[in-house]
């Protein structure tokens, strides 16, 4: 606020300073008048202005331009001038008593005085009004902003222990078995906490560790599920330093684990491509279904998950994704082109 405040009047100093030395040449220059005598003339006339100036500001235009009441605006506009001028004449009149021809030549001029005193307040209008706008404009971006950040905050949130509750499921499931692949789990698991504690709360991770995960998340699966399902997973192109949102993918893969195979298929598979191409890429995951889940609506079977990772595309790639599903009676397909940056990519 301070700071506001400080701008602020460095900025209105500015503008009456370059004001007085503009008004002070002009005048040297036209009429030829000593310096100093200019100088104190337009010191009057720029006390004078400035009380318009600020009434202009601060109470005309919030009480009668903001409030949409032009012609009470424009009369009261007008009377401020013609209040104005003749008092600033007065003054300059006044203190010109040593001058004569100086009084003369003032007066003279007084229906001159008018105009650059209305040309000053319609600018102090003009500035008044672009600024507010530029403010209000400057405002709702901030919000915009926040609100994307929190939603954000609030999806990682709530895709973080969906994760973490169904990984620990499996492995409570093992230890209940008493098997030997428990401390495997234990140390995949570890590996990945690691990296959704200490990397996933920056907004963007390379793509290479988010590949990375999801390695470690596939062999954790190979783990748990044994020979019952078949996993596949290629990495094609380049994968550097591109920059992905955290944990964008794994919603997806982890819906073809919890939903598509469920408890009640006894041989399945899932094939998971990616495909990198600089900053474009191509995910495929295909996974089979089994019987008794053929008749169930999908949406329900994303879960919390999937409507939480079209909502972060939608937040963080907007129209640079496009996501398409094809769920036919045994299979269940998910195809995403994401372009990290630059560009538009339209859905169709």
């Amino acid at each position: 606020m301070l700071l506001l405040a400080s701008t602020r009047a460095i900025r209105h100093t500015l503008f009456w300073v370059v004001l007085f030395l503009l008004f002070s040449m002009v005048e040297v220059l036209v009429s030829g008048q000593p310096f100093f005598y200019t100088l104190s003339n337009n010191l009057v006339r720029l006390f004078f202005l400035g009380l318009a100036v600020y009434f202009n500001v601060y109470r005309l235009i919030p009480k009668y331009l903001a409030d949409k009441r032009f012609f009470w605006y424009l009369g009261f506009l007008l009377l401020t001038v013609f209040i104005v001028t003749p008092l600033e004449v007065f003054f300059i009149y006044a203190k010109s008593g040593n001058y004569p021809e100086m009084q003369v030549q003032v007066l003279e001029n007084l229906n001159w005085q008018f105009v650059p005193n209305i040309f000053v307040l319609s600018t102090s209008t003009v500035v008044k009004i672009t600024i507010d706008w530029y403010t209000n404009i400057r405002e709702k971006q901030e919000l915009v902003t926040e609100t994307m950040h929190s939603e954000l905050r609030f999806l990682k949130s709530q895709i973080n222990p969906h994760f973490l509750f169904n990984t620990l499921n499996s492995l409570y499931a093992l230890t209940l078995k008493k098997s030997d692949l428990a401390p495997d789990i234990v140390l995949k698991l570890s590996e990945m906490m690691r990296y959704m504690l200490y990397e996933c709360n920056e907004k963007w991770v390379p793509l290479s560790k988010e590949v990375n995960y999801i390695a470690n998340y596939l062999e954790l699966e190979r783990i748990r599920q044994g020979n019952r399902v078949d996993i596949s997973y290629e990495v094609e192109g380049l994968v550097s330093n591109q920059k992905i949102a955290p944990l964008m993918f794994i919603p997806f893969i982890e819906n073809c684990f919890k939903h598509g195979l469920g408890s009640q298929i006894s041989k399945g598979f899932v094939n998971i491509h990616l495909d990198v191409r600089g900053n474009e890429i191509d995910l495929q995951i295909e996974n089979s279904k089994a019987e008794a889940m053929l008749k169930q609506l999908h949406p329900r079977s994303g879960g919390i998950g999937l409507v939480n990772v079209r909502r972060r595309l939608d937040l963080l790639y907007p129209n640079r994704y496009k996501l398409t599903v094809d769920d036919s009676p045994t299979t269940y397909m998910v195809k995403l082109h994401l372009r990290l940056e630059g560009g538009e990519l339209k859905n169709s």
